[in-house]
């Protein structure tokens, strides 16, 4: 079984459990000869792993069956973090598929793709994979090799080369792993460097009976605000289900914007590389460019690993940073990594010998709304009418959403639909707070009158 809907953008996702999943083991074994066959990898290896997810070893291995019934030989690298898996595909320069639903909820899992050395598939892959699984036929028994093979010790090793232990004094850090994959990577990635370690539900359990493993909820924040400050830590890292994200907290228990935390590890890569170019997304704050400054050129992206990673390979670009708190590095193969960008972090906190919050306050400079969730039956109108009500307010764009942006009063306004979930997602930025409240309402004021003119429309 494979649902139309759980055909991402970037990836696949979807519910696996309860009373209506949308797809399971047959449909992971079709995925699995369709994936062969899109890449021509019969009698070639390619690397697969998991992450924790309830379900994940038995949709893995089907899929590693489909595969090898169409010829392939699959690399099986076990439980791993999606940046782990990453790792092994640069590392070993294969074709990678790594199964987790990422911060979505228990009951979804998923499949992330890439091409050798961590490149990204086509940006029509997924809807190929999917037309091709729905008529591609098994064959009748396995041809392939399976291999097993451990990559964690080699993935930490190469955490370090890029990022070794500076001098200065040693860190008190709270790790809130929200029962995902940083539980088993973060003790191997941050051997070794004097740390002070206060462990957040390390262990693995895809039911997430803690929180929910999606930073990006500030409620799934509080855990790990409350123990930098209860344990006087010198900050808090959380990372969400697959670990290829981390969001960072300073020493007062306060977030550091995604957004910052790009500004600081862009200028700590152009350090290396002067005038070398940076990746941001559309939602990423204008905080970046200006820290940036002459030091480097900034080229913007689409929301998504696909797009920021296909960019910085066409530009040969040195770092990337996602408002969702994706880094993205050259030196690892163009891909994101949750823990390299913590390592960064912290390396940054030892060498100043001074606070978290101090070292990020000079690259908070505008006022951001976060991201809004809006659920409605039709985004497209809800944008249009977004666009009629700023018409003469400022430059508008459709790279990505609908973008309004006005630098003389230095503000934006982006609504986009979710590439992963049925929503509506608004992000507004001003240089003062005040602009920011205003536009960030009147905005969500336009979505939700469109939204209950649409709704009244269908009810008659």
């Amino acid at each position: 079984m494979l649902t139309p809907g759980i055909f991402k953008a970037n990836d696949i996702r979807g519910v696996v459990t309860g009373d209506s999943p949308e797809w399971d083991t047959d449909g992971a074994r079709h995925l699995g000869a369709a994936f062969v066959e899109l890449l021509d990898l019969g009698g070639r290896e390619f690397v697969m792993g998991r992450d924790m997810r309830s379900g994940g070893e038995e949709l893995s291995q089907a899929f590693a069956d489909g595969a090898r019934r169409a010829g392939a030989n699959v690399v099986e690298v076990g439980l791993t973090s999606t940046d782990q898996l990453w790792f092994a595909s640069g590392w070993l320069s294969l074709p990678g598929v790594q199964f987790t639903a990422s911060h979505n909820p228990a009951e979804y899992n998923g499949i992330k793709f890439c091409l050798a050395d961590a490149r990204p598939v086509a940006p029509d892959f997924t809807a190929r994979i999917r037309d091709l699984a729905g008529t591609i036929e098994l064959g009748q028994t396995a041809t392939g090799s399976l291999r097993i093979l451990d990559t964690l010790e080699a993935y930490a090793a190469k955490l370090s080369d890029l990022v070794p232990v500076g001098a200065g004094r040693d860190l008190k850090v709270v790790i809130d792993a929200g029962n995902g994959m940083a539980g088993h990577t973060a003790a191997q990635a941050l051997a070794g460097r004097g740390l002070e370690v206060i462990g957040l539900y390390m262990d693995l359990d895809g039911t997430f009976p803690n929180h929910p493993a999606n930073p990006l909820v500030p409620e799934n924040l509080l855990d790990a605000r409350a123990a930098v400050m209860g344990h006087d830590a010198d900050l808090g890292l959380v990372f969400d289900g697959d670990a290829d994200r981390c969001f960072i907290i300073d020493e007062r228990g306060e977030v550091v914007d995604p957004s910052v935390v790009t500004a600081m590890i862009a200028l700590a890569e152009l350090a290396k590389e002067p005038g070398a170019t940076i990746v941001i997304n559309k939602i990423t704050s204008w905080g970046v460019t200006d820290a940036v400054g002459d030091a480097g050129e900034v080229i913007t992206s689409r929301v998504g690993h696909t797009f920021v990673k296909a960019l910085m390979a066409q530009h040969n670009a040195i770092f990337g940073g996602e408002h969702s708190a994706h880094y993205y590095f050259r030196d690892f193969w163009f891909a994101d990594t949750g823990m390299l960008a913590a390592l960064h972090i912290l390396e940054m906190v030892r060498a100043a010998g001074k606070p978290l919050s101090q070292l990020a306050a000079q690259y908070d400079t505008y006022h951001r709304s976060g991201e809004l969730n809006s659920e409605v039956a039709d985004a497209a109108a809800c944008q249009d009418a977004v666009a009629a009500a700023f018409e003469g307010r400022g430059v508008q764009d459709r790279m990505d959403g609908l973008t309004v942006a006005n630098h003389e009063q230095e503000w934006w306004v982006n609504l986009r639909a979710s590439n992963t979930e049925p929503l509506l997602r608004l992000n507004v930025e001003a240089r003062d707070a005040d602009t920011m409240a205003a536009l960030r309402d009147e905005v969500l004021a336009i979505v939700n009158e469109t939204r209950a003119t649409i709704d009244n429309r269908s009810a008659q």
